[in-house]
């Protein structure tokens, strides 16, 4: 079986790509909150910001989706997550 269909082992770095951009994580999961981190340096907090997470290339049993704050995602190598901030207004 290829590596990059087996679950992150601990300690074990892997590639995943936020917003176009190549990040290396050495967790099994990754949270909501930090997947934005990942894709903004300094996002913005106030109550007027909102951020879309979606994911695709993920885990076997579901290989693509969204996440809402407070939700994980299980972490494959390859994975690719978009993150997009919205304004209330």
């Amino acid at each position: 079986m290829e590596n990059s269909n087996k679950e992150v082992a601990q300690g074990k770095t892997v590639e995943i790509i936020v917003n176009g951009r190549q990040k290396m994580v050495s967790t099994k999961e990754l949270s909501f909150d930090q997947i934005v981190a990942l894709a903004f340096d300094n996002p913005p907090t106030d109550e007027n910001s909102m951020f879309t997470v979606t994911y695709r290339r993920g885990d076997g049993n579901k290989p693509e989706g969204s996440l809402v704050k407070g939700e994980n995602v299980k972490v494959k190598e390859g994975m690719i997550f978009n993150v997009t901030l919205t304004h209330k207004s």
